[in-house]
């Protein structure tokens, strides 16, 4: 199953546009709020977003693949950061005022493994969440054009 939604997330990070989600959901890491806040309340709005960013930093943190580039961030502003983003991004009612991405992630090269790296601990903790298989895609599909801005290096 995680094969799928990796597969699905590369295929979608490829696509220019995505009319579904374009319609409903503001551009990841804009300040504008969405259309709708579908995917932010499937979620679990923002406590439910704060319970899956702090499974999900942790989760990346104690990655053997990726951790070494979390070690001096402090764990706690990160998951405020991503919930403040995934809830702009979503609908909600949240203003994210943190870098955009390509300015966030211009000298860390990272690779492509780093980023599906990254999502397979995305895709971990929203498991342990219990975050439906549909509602997993929704939100892959949304992050997914960000990795233009997040992918560095070779």
């Amino acid at each position: 199953m995680k094969t799928i939604a990796i597969a699905t997330l590369i295929a979608l990070s490829s696509l220019t546009a995505l009319p579904a989600l374009a319609q409903t959901a503001a551009p990841a890491g804009s300040s504008m709020p969405a259309k709708n806040d579908a995917l932010f309340q499937a979620l679990g709005g923002k406590p439910g977003l704060q319970a899956l960013m702090d499974v999900f930093v942790a989760g990346l943190k104690a990655d053997k693949r990726i951790g070494v580039q979390f070690k001096d961030t402090k764990a706690a502003y990160l998951s405020e950061q991503l919930v403040d983003q995934v809830c702009a991004a979503t609908g909600g009612p949240c203003k994210y005022e943190g870098a955009d991405m390509k300015t966030a992630h211009a000298d860390m090269g990272i690779t492509k493994s780093n980023f599906h790296a990254l999502v397979e601990v995305l895709q971990v903790s929203m498991d342990s969440r219990n975050i439906p298989f549909a509602t997993q895609n929704q939100l892959l599909a949304l992050l997914a054009p960000m990795h233009r801005d997040i992918i560095t290096a070779n």
